[in-house]
């Protein structure tokens, strides 16, 4: 794997890496902060910083944070689909979405302050598909272990 920029002066993360453009999420809803390894189409390794600031917190629960599992599964399902989209032996599927999970293991919770470990490795592929399995991690200990499949049209048929 190649070894890619991690944590900037300060603690703080440094600019977005260039393969993470590929997700379509706006900023409230993007769960990986930055790619820490990337073996293009094969597997990589991103991290968010759980800052505290993020509304489903406000509500999740009140005075006593914690990360959503089903965010868990998202972040995770957003490092699979980089690391797929940026196969260089494979164009791209447009409207990468998660469609689908099949096994999802919510072992622990995050909390404000917390930096998640997102590792995920591509499974394999059908016209359409993408099979990835994947864990969370936060301070050693395993929050998340789940296989997840992505959908999307291949190039050709999705205009």
């Amino acid at each position: 794997m190649d070894d890619l920029p991690g944590m900037g002066e300060g603690g703080g993360f440094p600019s977005m890496h260039p393969s993470l453009v590929s997700l379509p999420h706006g900023p409230s809803f993007r769960f990986v902060d930055d790619l820490i390894e990337l073996t293009p189409g094969q597997d990589g390794v991103g991290q968010y910083l759980v800052r505290g600031d993020e509304a489903f917190l406000e509500g999740h629960f009140p005075g006593a944070p914690l990360m959503p599992g089903v965010l868990l599964i998202e972040a995770l399902a957003q490092v699979g689909g980089v690391v797929a989209q940026c196969d260089p032996a494979i164009a791209p599927l447009q409207n990468l979405r998660l469609t689908a999970v099949q096994q999802a293991k919510i072992l622990g919770s995050a909390v404000p302050g917390e930096t998640l470990r997102l590792q995920a490795k591509v499974l394999g592929r059908a016209p359409g598909l993408v099979m990835v399995e994947g864990t969370v991690t936060a301070g050693g200990r395993v929050l998340l272990t789940g296989r997840i499949t992505l959908s999307g049209q291949p190039p050709d048929v999705a205009g």
